[in-house]
């Protein structure tokens, strides 16, 4: 089974899946055709509902899948990094990782208030559901806490990770100073994730 598998992904290789842009357009053509195969695709009000809050999800694992790379992985391993290796941290992969990560964040800020217009329920999440409980409180503080995470990325990461990595100018205390800002902000944003991811699949299934 592992040997066909392998080779039907070396034979997909023949079409330029190597590259990351050629992968996401086979994916969406896929997605598209199975869609349509299956007929889960209808014009309609609450399809289009169904289809931003895809969105939302895939932009959601983009940002909280980034801001736990950054968390569970790249900042526990600078320190064992030698110190002539880590430019090409701060220089090629961290600004790269923190394009994706602060865009994925506003996409699903966005992407997240849509669904709740369309699904009627944005006022009412935004006030918790008057904190009556049930799942309108619920997905009302977990949209809270994303408006606050998301605030943070765009607020206080980003503009002190220029800063650090050498995007702005800044002094060498200046870059100190902002690095530890970025990071604390980024151990805030990930302890929220926390409740946040919580709260949103509580809404789905214990309300």
């Amino acid at each position: 089974m592992r040997s066909v598998i392998i080779k039907l992904i070396e034979s997909l290789g023949k079409f330029g899946l190597d590259k990351l842009e050629r992968a996401l357009i086979f994916g969406a053509i896929l997605v598209t055709l199975l869609a349509f195969v299956t007929g889960s695709i209808q014009l309609n009000l609450s399809w289009a509902s169904f289809f931003f809050r895809w969105l939302h999800v895939i932009s959601g694992v983009m940002w909280i899948g980034l801001l736990w790379y950054f968390n569970f992985v790249q900042i526990p391993s600078m320190p064992k990094i030698p110190d002539e290796q880590k430019p090409a941290i701060g220089k090629v992969i961290a600004p790269t990782a923190l394009f994706w990560f602060r865009w994925a964040a506003l996409s699903t800020l966005v992407t997240g208030l849509i669904v709740a217009t369309l699904q009627g329920y944005v006022v009412q999440a935004l006030l918790l559901g008057l904190l009556k409980g049930g799942s309108t409180t619920y997905i009302g503080v977990g949209m809270w806490l994303g408006l606050i995470m998301a605030y943070n990325v765009w607020m206080i990461i980003w503009p002190n990770q220029k800063k650090a990595l050498g995007l702005v100018e800044a002094t060498d205390d200046e870059k100190k100073a902002a690095a530890r800002i970025a990071m604390l902000t980024s151990r805030f944003n990930t302890a929220l994730s926390i409740p946040m991811l919580y709260f949103m699949v509580a809404a789905q299934n214990a309300g």
